[in-house]
């Protein structure tokens, strides 16, 4: 039976990931009330560092009852692994599933992730974080319950919904690779300022998505544009993004024919999710960004309104 009781109480939700540390106080009605943000991500952090950042997150909000953490607290290189839960699950399939541990002196619940195999290709995936934005936007009706959404990021998910239960996903490392690319190395060399929507991004949007060469060979193609004059260096992290989100959407597509039926959700922050909406109009389909501040914040309380004592 679910701890009804817990319903009216303050909790604390944490979403804390390899770089990033975000803290909530919730009020029984699901809202934020106060919050900590800092730059104190798993992967920078000692044990006796964890301990210490818990303890203070606990002694500011001490009327709060039971603390809730979500992302890469649960993973391997974490607090303590949480494992994951097998697609298709809905939210009371996560609830069942909370890892109770203490961190130092304070009992806190990890959200585990979420692991799949998708039908098309028969590959695993794996997320740590989104689940309790997603099962958030649901809870609050900012998501349909049938559909194909994405969350534009770093690693970008696309997200099959099914009866309101994550049925499968794709993880697609486009944010990263760009970042890399654009940072060091012989790319590096051929960008002069941030990538922007317009034609030169159109351009590589097309290229990406159309399929007609790998994308290895494309990104080098860049390069190459640039040194034969064909490419200007400052449109040049323009045309690179254009090329890995257009392969990334045809990606998506194949493996999710259903995303070129309705409008996808994008969730994320507004300016890369404005790039991903130009994108996919480019090759016929449509997204909307979806306001997602609160989406953590929602899935802590919906989670918490279903979790056992």
């Amino acid at each position: 039976m679910s701890d009804q009781a817990n319903a009216g109480e303050a909790i604390v939700g944490i979403n804390w990931g390899s770089s990033n540390f975000r803290a909530f106080h919730i009020d029984a009605n699901g809202k934020a009330i106060d919050s900590i943000e800092q730059p104190s991500g798993i992967a920078s952090l000692t044990r006796e560092q964890m301990v210490a950042l818990v303890a203070e997150v606990a002694s500011r909000w001490p009327g709060a009852g039971r603390m809730y953490a979500c992302g890469m607290v649960g993973s391997n290189i974490g607090w303590s692994d949480a494992g994951y839960v097998m697609c298709p699950v809905a939210p009371d399939g996560l609830a069942g599933a909370l890892h109770d541990v203490r961190i130092g002196d304070v009992a806190v619940r990890i959200v585990p992730g979420l692991a799949c195999k998708r039908s098309a290709d028969a590959a695993p995936d794996i997320m740590r974080g989104e689940e309790t934005e997603l099962f958030g936007l649901l809870a609050s009706n900012r998501l349909p319950s049938d559909g194909v959404v994405a969350l534009p990021g770093t690693h970008t998910k696309w997200v099959r919904m099914e009866g309101g239960r994550v049925a499968e996903f794709m993880t697609a490392m486009s944010g990263e690779i760009f970042d890399r690319l654009t940072a060091a190395g012989l790319l590096a060399s051929i960008v002069d300022g941030p990538a922007a929507a317009g034609d030169v991004f159109r351009d590589g949007v097309r290229n990406g998505y159309g399929g007609a060469l790998g994308l290895g060979t494309l990104l080098f193609g860049a390069r190459a544009k640039v040194i034969r004059g064909e490419l200007a260096r400052a449109d040049g992290a323009s045309y690179l993004r254009g090329l890995l989100i257009g392969a990334e959407i045809a990606d998506a597509r194949a493996l999710f024919p259903e995303a070129a039926h309705a409008t996808i959700p994008l969730v994320g922050s507004g300016p890369v999710c404005a790039l991903y909406a130009q994108a996919l109009s480019i090759v016929g389909l449509e997204g909307q960004g979806v306001d997602a501040r609160g989406a953590s914040v929602d899935g802590f309380h919906a989670l918490h309104s279903k979790a056992r004592a």
